[in-house]
């Protein structure tokens, strides 16, 4: 087997336990980076719902309840809810797979009634007050869904919608109803607010990253082998070869040969030195032989 084919085969091995190394520890941080990406772009969602939120309870609702149409007639634009919602189908069309939901256990309007994990989510706000945000992951009958929560709390902006029918718009009254989303009481946690998004998206990013990484390493290694292959042939395996051959011919009795020529202050440079000198050697022996 040639040097350069075994000192290859040495460099196969080393690159191969190297990527697979890389490979075992780099899923794991591509992986939780990407989920973190995820959770990030959700929180990120989520702040903007609060935005809306406020806005629309601060500036918007004011100026449309002075309104003679909000007299006689429900303005969905009054409610923050209803505002978040129609905000977030508008950015639903650049993140198609994220979803937003605000729940209640006692909503004004029914379509935002809690599901049951979405009132276990509710309770668990209610039961650590100081919570401000939970992150959970839950089956669903499409895979694993990833999500982020924050609590939903009662403050003054409710209080006329959601605290007595009888002080309610009664234009609200007649859309929705006297039975439903009243009674809220200050500061209580009456809601959750959820972004989720499944699962399948932070695995393909991280399949992403996963993939481009073993790219770049694989033509990492292949340049790399040819740049050490040239290094050997040129260092290495050519002078030797010269050497080689000189000793080949040498040994059948053409001694009539020019001296080999010495690069640098190297290990080869000495073995083509010693050579040399040995060369030298039985030159003047054999014309001591002849004398």
């Amino acid at each position: 087997m040639k040097l350069l084919t075994k000192f290859n085969l040495v460099l196969i091995v080393v690159f191969g336990v190297g990527m697979g190394l890389i490979a075992y520890f780099a899923r794991g941080f591509l992986m939780d980076d990407a989920r973190q990406q995820v959770l990030q772009q959700a929180e990120l969602m989520t702040a903007s719902a609060g935005a809306t939120e406020n806005y629309t309870n601060e500036h918007v609702s004011p100026v449309l309840e002075k309104s003679p149409q909000h007299s006689s007639e429900f303005l969905p634009e009054t409610i923050p809810f209803s505002a978040v919602n129609v905000t977030f189908k508008y950015l639903h069309n650049f993140y198609p797979d994220y979803d937003l939901r605000e729940a209640a256990l006692n909503p004004t309007n029914l379509d935002d009634r809690a599901a049951d994990w979405e009132a276990d989510l509710i309770n668990y706000f209610r039961n650590h007050s100081g919570e401000k945000k939970h992150v959970g992951e839950r089956n669903t009958p499409t895979g694993l869904v990833l999500y982020v929560a924050t609590p939903i709390t009662m403050d003054k902006g409710c209080d006329q919608c959601h605290g007595q029918p009888s002080v309610a718009p009664k234009a609200m009254i007649r859309h929705y109803g006297p039975d439903h989303g009243f009674g809220w009481k200050m500061n209580d946690v009456v809601g959750a607010q959820v972004v989720s998004v499944p699962m399948s998206v932070p695995i393909a990013l991280a399949d992403k990253g996963f993939r481009n990484l073993l790219i770049g390493l694989g033509a990492i290694f292949l340049l790399t082998i040819v740049l050490i292959d040239l290094a050997m042939y040129l260092i290495v395996i050519r002078p030797l070869r010269l050497v080689s051959r000189n000793a080949d011919v040498i040994s059948k009795g053409e001694i009539d040969l020019p001296q080999l020529a010495v690069k640098g202050k190297d290990e080869i440079a000495e073995v083509t030195a010693s050579f040399n000198r040995m060369h030298t050697s039985l030159i003047k022996a054999f014309e001591m032989l002849h004398e």
